[in-house]
Order: C-alpha cells, then sequence, then structure tokens
C-alpha cells in the first residue's frame, strides 16, 4: 500500500512539474518575440537619419534622442537575454527531476 502512495506522489509531482515546464516554455517564446521587436526597433534606429524620435510610454508619445532610444532598447534586450538565460537553467532542473521522477515511477 505505501508503495502506491509513493508512486501517487511521484506522479502527482511529475504532472506537476510538466506543467511548470510549459509555463516556462510560454514564459521563453513571450521574451523571444520580446527581443525580436527590440532588435527590429533597433534597426530601424540605425537606418534613420533623424537625431529625435517618439517613444510610447503607456497612452503617450514621447519625443526622445535617437541615441537614447538606442541606449535603451539595448538594456533591454541585454535584460531580457538575461531572463531568458535564467528561465532556461531552470527549464533544465526541471528536466532533470523529470528523468528522475521517470525512472522512479518505472521501476
Amino acid at each position: 500500500m505505501e508503495i502506491k502512495k509513493e508512486q501517487k506522489e511521484a506522479l502527482d509531482q511529475f504532472q506537476l512539474l510538466q506543467q511548470q515546464l510549459q509555463t516556462i516554455a510560454i514564459q521563453k517564446e513571450s521574451l523571444k518575440l520580446q527581443t525580436l521587436e527590440i532588435e527590429k526597433a533597433l534597426e530601424e534606429l540605425k537606418k534613420t537619419e533623424q537625431k529625435e524620435a517618439l517613444k510610447i510610454v503607456g497612452n503617450i508619445m514621447v519625443k526622445k534622442s535617437v541615441e537614447e532610444l538606442k541606449k535603451e532598447l539595448e538594456e533591454d534586450k541585454e535584460n531580457l537575454s538575461i531572463r531568458i538565460s535564467s528561465l532556461e537553467k531552470v527549464e533544465e532542473k526541471i528536466n532533470n527531476k523529470l528523468k528522475e521522477l521517470q525512472t522512479k515511477l518505472k521501476g
């Protein structure tokens, strides 16, 4: 009887980890899309000969220098990269735990 209880707990944990893995995958995809948007914006700013450009902040548009906008976007891109990297580390840990549980459930 005790074995069945342990297997049920392992199965419940396995399912929970799978859900967490799905959530992480969705978050990573969202961050990657944001990174692509930033890269496209940076490309456009590099092409322009204008000294200033508009940035949407909430419900308004603010005029800023192109150089300042480039700097902000590069910082945002770096932050997104760090968050993606962090999620990948968590994803790896969860995958390892899932493999352990899978072995435990088979045994």
